[in-house]
Order: structure tokens, then C-alpha cells, then sequence
């Protein structure tokens, strides 16, 4: 399998998952999480995927400065409806990590480690979204915005590009592919700690 170098240069997300530790699906329940599993997850690499990773990187690291995250003790909540725009594609990749969904999720074994309900959709707020811990109750905003962040080459020539690509354009595919992870690069990589593309508050 052949990808993008630089997504096993991006920053990975280790957790802590005690449903994982008692069924003994990894030692002491340490779980690591790279980019290249919200790529393989998800299908595809762009700035959507990549902020969605991002966003969860940068709340845990909030949430969990002298510990390691757990797994299952996340909540998660969207401004938008699971079905609008991106949202339902970031939901994915955060679920992915940090377990958490809204109804779908792992229902308990024995009353602990339960996953359904800590996702919400369709809340008041003005951030990308809120990630807060179900133990202490801790919380944080997240706001994500690559609009500052400008691909390689014209955009008119990136369209052009896309529309020879779709068309069946073996040379347009790889061309266009190369500046759309380029761009996708700089977000994980070059903006990781830029605020005015990833922000967190805590709230």
C-alpha cells in the first residue's frame, strides 16, 4: 500500500482504553492512533479529515495534559445536524478516536464502557466543536479553519486539474492528487500550532 510520506510524520494520538485492557485486545489497553487510520477510515485525505483529526489531537492534549486520554470518557458535541455538510465526515474520525457516538456505539459490558450518547448534534454553539471529559467534567472549544492556508499552484489550474482528472486523465489524477495533499500537508504539519487555523478554549 502506497500513500503520502508525510502521514507517518503527523503527530499520533495515543489513548488509554479499558474496555480494550479487559477483553485484551492490546496491552494495557494502550491504543495509538495515526493520520493514517482517519485516512484509511474515512477513504480519502483532505482538509476535512485533516482538521477533524487535528481538532481531536489538539482537545485531548487540552483535556489531558499530565495523563493519557481514555477512551469512552469522551464527549463530543457539533453545532450542525449529523447530515449537514462536513460534519457527518468529522464525526466519523473523531468517533474512530475517541469512541464516541451518538447512538450506534458500544452498548456496556457489566454497566462500564458504555460509547452511545457522547456524541450530540445540532447545539447552540459557535465552535467546530466542544470535547469534554465525562469524569471531570472539563471542557473545550475547538475551532478549526484552513481557509488560511492556500494550496500549491492556481486554483483555477487545480480546477482544471479536477475536471481532467474526473474525466479519466491518468497524468491530471496524479498532478492534481500531489497539490491536494500538498495543501493537506501544510494543515497537519506546518499549521499544527498555527492558531489561526486550530484553536482550543477551554470553556
Amino acid at each position: 500500500m502506497h500513500y503520502p510520506e508525510f502521514y507517518d510524520e503527523v503527530k499520533t494520538i495515543t489513548l488509554y482504553d479499558p474496555l480494550s485492557e479487559v477483553l485484551g485486545s492490546f496491552e494495557a489497553g494502550i491504543i495509538e492512533f495515526c493520520y493514517l487510520n482517519s485516512v484509511q477510515s474515512a477513504g480519502h485525505s483532505c482538509p476535512t479529515v485533516a482538521g477533524a483529526y487535528l481538532m481531536t489531537l489538539k482537545a485531548l492534549e487540552a483535556l489531558y495534559p499530565d495523563a493519557l486520554p481514555v477512551r469512552g470518557e469522551i464527549h463530543v458535541d457539533f453545532s450542525t445536524t449529523d447530515d449537514e455538510g462536513v460534519t457527518g465526515v468529522i464525526a466519523n474520525v473523531v468517533s474512530n478516536i475517541t469512541g464516541a457516538t451518538e447512538r450506534t456505539g458500544f452498548k456496556g459490558l457489566g454497566g462500564r464502557f458504555v460509547r452511545h450518547s457522547l456524541m450530540s448534534f445540532n447545539n447552540d454553539m459557535n465552535a467546530s466543536a466542544h470535547f469534554s471529559r465525562t469524569d471531570t467534567h472539563a471542557k473545550v472549544a475547538v475551532f478549526y479553519d484552513p481557509s488560511s492556508v492556500q494550496p500549491d499552484g492556481d486554483v483555477s489550474q487545480m480546477q482544471a486539474l479536477l475536471g481532467r482528472a474526473l474525466s479519466g486523465d491518468t497524468e491530471a489524477k496524479k498532478v492534481f492528487g500531489t497539490m491536494w495533499q500538498s495543501r493537506v500537508k501544510k494543515i497537519l504539519m506546518d499549521n499544527i500550532n498555527n492558531e489561526k487555523v486550530i484553536r482550543v478554549v477551554e470553556i
